[in-house]
């Protein structure tokens, strides 16, 4: 399944029904009073969240989304029947957006919430409802309103409980491979990974949370170069963010160097991204043969204040101890987290 995670779209609400001008014309029944009806309320167009959708991939070649007319009136005090709703699916973690102005106006973070985009238009009064003492036979009717239109952007942050993090080529992939049943491409060469993958990892008896795999970050991320902005967007709403760095080649003051280097290009997308609780993983150590040169590495990082585990993906040593850890701070976030809005009542016009 291709992963989108943009599309740009238009909404346009149901035309409201015309009222219709009638007299009543029956045999023995003369100069019957008006008895046109009312025209019916053109249908709205509505987004509901749903975890069976993963991306935005119906909204890739399909644009325009326009709900049903409402009918008109008819004679005989005949009302027009509503327009049909128009209700679109749209994975949970979907951002809203105006299209000209980029004000959010809504955001999907859970199941079944939904959102009226395009709210149909009223429909005409027919000239039934125009009589009063001093006009007996009324001879016009109102037309119907037109329904809301829109153009939106939307956009997709998935939603994880832990986002992996680190340089192109730092072992992520592999990483979500040994402890999660995901399976995204791994290779030796940078930006393997092209689209985030989701992995649930289930450590003993814990509850199971979801792991994402973010594409390499790499300087100047935030300002859209290599895989860019297009990608940050989607640790925005872990709660837990593991910076993963390869060992292999590193010193002490060099891994510290790649850990400033990401938080910084995290802190320059978004301020609060730096402060979310973290972990660091020291990946690759299959591949050092001095084990006290990462030891050292290790011993450094934590001296600054960073929990940090000493791991091998590839060989899944230590994967344990990590798993461990990062299982109690995943449930600890989820205990302060405040609860989710619920799905937003939805009343037509």
């Amino acid at each position: 399944m291709r992963f989108v995670d943009e599309a740009k779209i238009k909404v346009i609400g149901g035309h409201g029904g015309n009222g219709c001008v009638s007299f009543r014309r029956e045999k023995y029944i003369p100069r019957g009073g008006p008895d046109g009806g009312d025209g019916g309320r053109g249908g709205s167009v509505i987004f509901r969240a749903t975890n069976r959708k993963q991306t935005l991939l119906d909204f890739k070649y399909r644009h325009l989304f326009k709900a049903k007319k409402g009918q008109h009136g008819r004679g005989k005090d005949q009302h027009g029947k509503n327009g049909e709703d128009l209700t679109i699916l749209v994975p949970v973690g979907t951002v809203v957006k105006d299209a000209e102005t980029g004000e959010i106006l809504f955001d999907f973070t859970c199941e079944n919430q939904q959102w009226v985009a395009a709210r149909g238009g009223r429909g005409g009064r027919g000239n039934a409802r125009f009589v009063s003492s001093t006009r007996q036979a009324p001879r016009y009717a109102e037309e119907g309103e037109p329904g809301e239109e829109r153009e939106l952007i939307l956009e997709l942050k998935l939603i994880a409980d832990v986002g992996l993090v680190g340089l192109p080529n730092a072992g992520k992939s592999t990483l979500i491979t040994a402890i999660s049943s995901a399976t995204p491409k791994i290779a030796d060469y940078p930006f393997t990974t092209i689209t985030p993958s989701l992995g649930v990892v289930k450590f003993k008896n814990a509850e199971p949370f979801v792991v994402a795999d973010i594409p390499g970050i790499i300087e100047g991320a935030h300002e859209g170069k290599g895989l860019g902005i297009r990608f940050l967007r989607h640790i925005e709403r872990t709660r837990v963010l593991v910076y993963v760095i390869d060992v292999s080649e590193l010193g002490e003051k060099d891994a510290s160097e790649v850990l400033n280097r990401l938080k910084q290009e995290l802190g320059a997308y978004n301020p609060d991204l730096p402060n979310r609780s973290s972990l660091i993983v020291l990946n690759k150590i299959d591949l050092v043969n001095d084990t006290k040169k990462v030891d050292k590495i290790k011993s450094y990082l934590e001296s600054i204040g960073h929990k940090t585990f000493l791991i091998s993906a590839l060989k899944r040593w230590g994967l344990d101890s990590f798993l461990e850890r990062l299982t109690m701070l995943v449930s600890k976030e989820k205990q302060e987290e405040p609860e989710q809005i619920g799905v937003e009542p939805y009343s037509p016009l």
